[in-house]
């Protein structure tokens, strides 16, 4: 319900706007509008906000590692489709947990789009930027640092925001400062202290993923935060391993690594070590599996640069497997 209908016309509206236009399993569904009393009527989602639930109002359980994994794929999956909208892409402008709500079974939904941008497609480029609204002060650890400074919202500004809801899955938060707390905690070696504890034993593989890519959205200069399509392909690799994780892929963060990667060892897009590299057009090598996805979703741009393929060539790069081979057999 809004206050007044000056509220109404410039927050509400817009909500109207958005909402009339698209139809997902993770955003909130708008039943109806009656502008003569200022309502908006949403569909009704009995467990509260992403918020309350990470803060356990009123006693609820915590949520588990998996449950937030799953609720990380479902936001994400939600803001790739906005982004993909035609003939606008939707910028929702005001991710946060306050903005994701729950039903019975923790399926997550977006809402709060009274911030949200409309982008032409047609002749633009995907980071051309349209003019925002307004900006809640009470959001502002999730806002963009170049939103700050610009004013401007871009798809990228809700991959930011994305980031520190990712961060917050994982340590339960404060909101405040926890880019550059999460960053000191991996320098300093104290990863697993910073793991919320109430969401239980977080395997090491899978915070390690996480948190790579939660800090990747957060990077301030926004040409250097990642398409959430490779989000996707990671997190849904987590969401299946979650089930039935092996051993190797589910010790707890607080076991010690005999040897740490290599980094040059590691798959850009999945994180893990490589078993069947191929080089790219790009100069890039990446785990086959995880290029080949890629291509399969239609992109013909690389993963890392955001610029053109010359080609779809895969070529198996033998130095760097037979270097992996030969760590791993001394390992």
């Amino acid at each position: 319900m809004y206050n007044n209908n000056e509220w109404f016309m410039s927050i509400g509206l817009i909500q109207v706007e958005v909402l009339s236009r698209v139809r997902h399993p993770n955003i909130v569904s708008l039943i109806g509008v009656c502008p003569e009393n200022y309502l908006l009527v949403y569909e009704y989602l009995p467990s509260g906000t992403l918020e309350d639930r990470l803060n356990c109002k009123d006693d609820t359980s915590p949520l588990s590692w998996q449950i937030r994994t799953r609720i990380a794929a479902e936001i994400c999956s939600a803001i790739i489709f906005l982004h993909s909208n035609h003939p606008y892409r939707i910028v929702h402008g005001n991710l946060r947990p306050e903005n994701v709500l729950l039903d019975e079974n923790l399926v997550s939904k977006l809402c709060g789009f009274g911030n949200s941008g409309l982008i032409p497609r047609e002749g633009v480029s995907p980071r051309t930027s349209t003019p925002c609204r307004r900006i809640d002060p009470i959001a502002r650890a999730y806002v963009d640092p170049e939103f700050v400074e610009t004013q401007e919202l871009t798809p990228a500004s809700d991959v930011y925001s994305f980031g520190v809801i990712l961060l917050l899955l994982l340590t339960g938060g404060p909101a405040m400062g926890i880019v550059q707390t999460v960053k000191s905690a991996l320098n300093n070696g104290t990863l697993d202290k910073m793991l919320d504890e109430s969401a239980g034993s977080w395997p090491l593989e899978q915070a390690k993923q996480l948190i790579y890519w939660a800090l990747k959205c957060c990077e301030e200069i926004r040409q250097r935060r990642p398409d959430l399509e490779l989000i996707t392909i990671t997190l849904e690799r987590l969401k299946q391993g979650s089930c039935g994780a092996s051993s190797s892929s589910s010790r707890p963060i607080s076991e010690s690594e005999p040897r740490e990667t290599p980094s040059h060892f590691l798959c850009p897009i999945f994180q893990e070590t490589m078993r069947d590299p191929r080089m790219a057009a790009d100069g890039y090598t990446y785990e086959y599996a995880a290029i080949r996805e890629w291509l399969d979703r239609g992109h013909d741009t690389s993963p890392m640069t955001n610029l053109p393929l010359i080609n779809q060539e895969l070529t198996p790069n033998l130095t760097l497997r037979s270097a992996i081979q030969e760590w791993l057999d001394y390992s």
